[in-house]
């Protein structure tokens, strides 16, 4: 039973993790899928950037991500992203594991509409109907594992997507805020959607690096962003290994409903 973990800046690889890449070709694409073993758990893993962050967040192939984890047969996807926090009150280095999800926009980053239905007619089309976007067993076991791994960890806050490379303005960000946004980053977004019409099991960690434009009167300093970054890394990791400990089979129950035409 494989489980994807898809990992963004910073995190290229896993810590510890000594697996063989192969590359999986699909419809939208080939992608570099590294297989091999955490705490016992079959792994597929997919680093969205590329090693020396070869992809910026605009040219990350998101539907040939998810589309390669579906054929390689992984059953859920743990993915992590560092993050902007629009809450004061939430400390650098804290991890959340998020419930909801803000991305008004569902466009990849060509524009395209978010979606794998992409052909008219193919079997399996559809909509994706969900009440909440994470999959509640994944987000229960990604929170023991930060508690486990003893790194400060809010449980719960909304995912905000934002369309990059660039960062926001302070006016963008207000508007986020006020429709309970915690925290921002510009891949996770489209991989939700993805995962969520893929069928896949699929929750995110964020690790907040910085606060967003206008949250605190002095904007983070880019070495402490960068060097959070860094720590990020090992704290994904440990956070991980000790949530891949825990995952119980019968906990991975698709998001949602599918309202489909064949």
């Amino acid at each position: 039973m494989p489980v994807g973990i898809i990992t963004g800046s910073g995190t290229y690889t896993l810590p510890g993790f000594d697996g063989d890449v192969r590359d999986v070709g699909t419809r939208f694409g080939a992608v570099a899928v590294n297989q091999g073993t955490v705490a016992g758990v079959d792994v597929l893993h997919v680093s969205r950037h590329g090693q020396g962050h070869q992809r910026l967040s605009s040219q990350v192939a998101h539907q040939a991500n998810i589309t390669a984890l579906a054929e390689c047969g992984a059953d859920a996807v743990l993915a992590v992203t560092v993050c902007g926090a629009l809450d004061p009150d939430l400390a650098l280095g804290t991890l959340i594991v998020f419930d909801d999800l803000h991305y008004l926009s569902n466009r990849l980053p060509d524009g395209s509409l978010c979606t794998l239905h992409t052909e008219p007619g193919a079997r399996g089309r559809g909509h994706w109907v969900f009440d909440a976007p994470f999959a509640p067993g994944l987000r229960r076991i990604l929170g023991e594992g930060a508690r486990a791994a003893e790194r400060p960890v809010r449980e719960g806050g909304c995912y905000g997507h934002v369309d990059g490379p660039r960062f926001n303005t302070r006016a963008e960000i207000r508007t986020l805020a006020g429709a309970g946004v915690t925290a921002v980053s510009q891949t996770a977004g489209p991989e939700t959607v993805l995962a969520g019409e893929a069928g896949i099991p699929y929750a995110l960690l964020g690790y907040a690096t910085d606060y967003a434009n206008g949250v605190s009167e002095q904007p983070t300093p880019v070495a402490e962003l960068l060097g959070l970054i860094e720590a990020s890394t090992e704290a994904f990791g440990a956070t991980l290994t000790a949530a891949l400990a825990r995952l119980d089979l019968a906990e991975l129950t698709p998001t949602g409903t599918h309202l489909r035409f064949d």
